[in-house]
């Protein structure tokens, strides 16, 4: 694996380094060819001493990102491998159940003996269990924030009264808000 470790208001020391390529490094037994996979590693300490890691790892199927915050930089880093490990199980698992139900598929179809294509199971991963409708009522940023948090939401669609467009406020990790507005 080749790391790109940066820091920003700290100093990555050798330790450290040592530290990050040896708990992402044991994700490699996940991996057939690890020699052009590169792992991005951002660590930031903020004012309040509070450090957060962030591991980007691009691959051509798959995106692994995970960040952490935590006082200590060093359980940060445990904390970001074992979120990472998650993600590409939950991943090698879907993906080897998606070839264990193309390969029931083809059987079963080898049994009856038809020409037909086999059907892709993709839809069933991202079934719609339900469907609400509501019309947008005009406001700004600051109601549609009032109305997400009497509702206990994370997140609030409206339409700005100022723009006339479809605009969404939710509250981040942080405990902020943010505002995407649609073009």
């Amino acid at each position: 694996m080749i790391y790109n470790i940066r820091g920003e208001n700290i100093e990555v020391t050798p330790a450290l380094r040592e530290y990050v390529e040896k708990k992402i490094g044991k994700l490699e037994r996940y991996f057939e060819n690890t020699e052009n996979i590169h792992v991005h590693v951002n660590l930031k300490v903020y004012n309040d001493k509070q450090g957060k890691i962030e591991v980007t790892i691009p691959m051509p199927q798959l995106l692994l990102r995970a960040e952490e915050r935590h006082d200590d930089m060093y359980a940060a880093i445990d904390l970001v491998a074992d979120k990472l490990e998650r993600q590409i199980r939950k991943h090698k698992t879907k993906v080897n159940r998606k070839l264990r139900d193309r390969d029931k598929e083809v059987k079963q179809v080898a049994t009856v003996q038809t020409n037909a294509p086999a059907e892709d199971n993709e839809e069933e991963e991202f079934e719609i269990v339900r469907t609400k409708h509501f019309s947008l009522k005009p406001m700004d940023s600051e109601e549609a924030i009032l109305q997400m948090n009497l509702l206990g939401h994370n997140f609030f669609i409206f339409t700005n009264a100022e723009t006339n467009r479809t605009n969404i406020v939710y509250r981040r990790k942080d405990g902020k808000y943010g505002l995407i507005e649609a073009n």
